[in-house]
């Protein structure tokens, strides 16, 4: 059961949040949805550099793992809204921005987990 309220605690902080980023950055004027990506790039940081402190000597718990990686990042980021906006670029013919949005947000997010991990091992 404390598991269970870990988690539920840090998605509900990570939702509110990217609530927020959604809110203040995404541009009705372009329709570009810069909040969600920057939700899933900070959250690929986030648990690259939360699973990197976990695996290196235990530096993190359990608790804090579940707290942290699995409910606020997996609150913070949003594969779901990604794919909705993706298929709202490629439903109104908008194939640059559907094709731009999609590669940076793999490539950055990968590259952001990879960072996380690298910071964590080496510094």
């Amino acid at each position: 059961m404390k598991q269970l309220l870990l988690v539920f605690l840090g998605g509900g902080f990570g939702s509110a949040l990217r609530f927020l980023l959604g809110k203040y950055l995404n541009s009705a004027a372009t329709g570009i949805p810069y909040g969600t990506f920057a939700a899933n790039i900070l959250g690929s940081l986030f648990i690259g550099i939360i699973l990197g402190m976990a695996a290196k000597n235990e530096a993190i718990s359990e608790q804090h793992t579940l707290l942290l990686a699995t409910g606020f990042c997996g609150g913070f980021t949003t594969f779901s809204t990604f794919a909705y906006e993706n298929h709202v670029f490629l439903k109104s013919g908008d194939f640059m921005t559907f094709f731009l949005y999609t590669v940076t947000s793999f490539v950055i997010g990968f590259a952001a987990v990879f960072l996380g991990m690298y910071v964590v091992k080496y510094f």
